[in-house]
């Protein structure tokens, strides 16, 4: 799932970080009850400015956090509506630097994917577990003979239907759906917009299963209103190979939010996953479920910085000016890598290759065959403007091996109600990998890296692109600052689906902002 994340003004994101780092430090001194009610907020803010680079954050997590979470997850929220205490009660369970580290703290909330009671009742794992109570493990064994043969009864008015996304009708309507009720923002200013080559690539992986493409119809008129995908992954989770799924997708139409289809569809899409011995799943939202194995944030870098300022996409800095902002965002007219140039179909086999020995860094990726590179990262469109992935490699000038790649893809977001522009193109990286990332210490590695994303952002400005978005896995935190990518306000977290691992490191540290030595855990990029 991506986000329709937008770039952070660092006055808001400042003080709120303040903000949350008082509250954690007034709970301390009400249990401690050294300090009155009336100055514990002006107590905690002074203590916070002296010791903030010296201090560890305490693990505990007090009711005005707690709080904070429900405002975050709407569906939590209302379940434990006249219940507080309960609320706090378990959510005081978490860890304060894990729910900081991937927290959206302004409060912006994409979608629910799910309520929370529905979650208690699935095979994921438990807000209280701690790693060293359990291994990494299936958590419920399941029997596929009792597999339910059919799917369970929707309320009255609205059919299943498998899609066929090979028919342009069916797939047409899937992303009509989806263009109108999907991911956006929370001030509404900006909706994703897919085309309909991204679904095809996005959906119809090596493998894919016509009866993996799940939708639901208004039983009278037709109309699609509700759809959930996935699709087949080898995933590897430190060593061990899942035969699992990737969900995607999850999308229902605005005027039936309020009919709880949403645990319907998952149940249904994890119902024709059992039925072919698919057990484990992975999946992403932008809200906090139990339990994210791990979260990422997005990082926005500026292509053309004046369109997405005037978008409202990217904020003007506090003793800033337009005009600055414009000269600090520039890039390069060319590529400065010896070798740089547009991958080719027959640099795919020396591609697939760098790309599985450089996964193997991570704690949690794909194992991807050579039919899964063909397909996921190089694309036969001659016109640019129809293509969706962008791929480049370095080929050495003397040996003529291929010592890198890159890649991208196009997603394209709506504006919403802005009289100068409706489109904003963004770019989006997806797998690379270097044979600097090999080399002893990692000699070398950050600023082979550096240039070679400099290069690609060369390109994607060549391509008109407006804005360049990454998150915070793979080794992406290491060339963040170097290429001035901004701090976005969306957050991605990780789910896996009845398998129970330990958390993985997500590339930030306590404050959401990039750790380098938080890498080696996440090595996959879902869409």
């Amino acid at each position: 799932m991506n986000s329709a994340s937008k770039e952070v003004d660092s006055r808001i994101s400042e003080e709120a970080a303040k903000e949350a780092v008082a509250e954690v430090q007034d709970g301390k001194e009400e249990q401690d009850g050294q300090v009155s009610e009336e100055n514990e907020a002006a107590a905690a803010a002074s203590k916070t400015k002296k010791k903030s680079k010296k201090s560890k954050m305490k693990t505990v997590l007090t009711s005005g956090m707690a709080e904070e979470v429900l405002e975050m997850n709407p569906a939590l929220k209302n379940e434990l509506a006249g219940s507080s205490e309960k609320a706090v009660d378990a959510l005081k369970k978490l860890d304060v630097s894990q729910l900081l580290t991937g927290m959206t703290i302004n409060g912006k909330n994409q979608k629910d994917m799910s309520s929370y009671k529905f979650w208690q009742t699935q095979p994921v794992p438990r807000f209280d577990e701690k790693p060293d109570t359990f291994e990494d493990g299936e958590i419920k064994k399941i029997e596929p003979a009792k597999v339910p043969k059919e799917p369970r009864a929707l309320i009255e008015g609205f059919e299943w239907v498998t899609m066929d996304l090979t028919d342009e009708g069916e797939l047409s309507e899937m992303h009509e759906l989806l263009n109108g009720h999907y991911v956006e923002d929370q001030g509404a200013q900006f909706r994703l917009n897919y085309s309909l080559s991204f679904f095809n690539w996005a959906l119809k992986a090596p493998g894919w299963r016509k009866e993996w493409h799940v939708g639901v119809r208004a039983a009278k008129s037709g109309k699609l209103v509700a759809f959930i995908s996935a699709i087949p992954v080898q995933l590897r989770i430190r060593g061990k190979l899942l035969n699992s799924s990737e969900v995607n997708f999850l999308c229902i139409h605005k005027k039936l939010r309020s009919k709880r289809l949403a645990p319907i569809l998952i149940e249904e899409i994890t119902r024709r996953c059992y039925q072919v011995g698919v057990f484990q799943a992975i999946y992403t939202g932008g809200v906090i479920l139990p339990k994210p194995v791990s979260s990422c944030r997005y990082f926005h870098r500026s292509l053309d910085w004046m369109k997405l300022y005037e978008c409202g996409f990217a904020a003007l800095p506090p003793n800033s000016t337009k005009s600055r902002q414009m000269t600090r965002n520039y890039i390069p007219a060319n590529t400065s890598v010896p070798g740089f140039r547009q991958m080719e179909k027959k640099d795919l086999p020396a591609v697939h290759d760098l790309l599985v020995r450089y996964l193997k860094r991570f704690l949690m990726a794909p194992e991807y065959s050579q039919k899964d590179v063909d397909h996921w990262l190089f694309d036969e469109s001659k016109d640019p403007s129809e293509r969706t992935v962008f791929g480049y490699v370095v080929e050495d000038p003397h040996s003529h091996n291929i010592t890198d790649f890159a890649t991208f893809y196009r997603l394209e977001s709506s504006v919403i109600d802005n009289k100068k522009h409706d489109t904003v193109r963004a770019a989006y990286l997806f797998y690379y990998a270097t044979e600097s990332a090999f080399a002893e210490g990692e000699k070398g590695f950050q600023e082979r890296l550096n240039k070679l994303m400099l290069d690609v952002l060369v390109v994607a400005k060549k391509h008109n692109f407006d804005v360049f978005n990454v998150l915070s896995l793979l080794d992406n935190p290491l060339f963040l600052k170097q290429l001035k990518f901004g701090a976005g306000d969306g957050y991605l977290h990780f789910y896996l689906y009845n398998y129970r691992a330990a958390p993985l490191p997500g590339g930030l540290d306590k404050g959401n902002n990039p750790d380098e030595s938080k890498r080696g855990g996440v090595g996959v990029v879902m869409l």
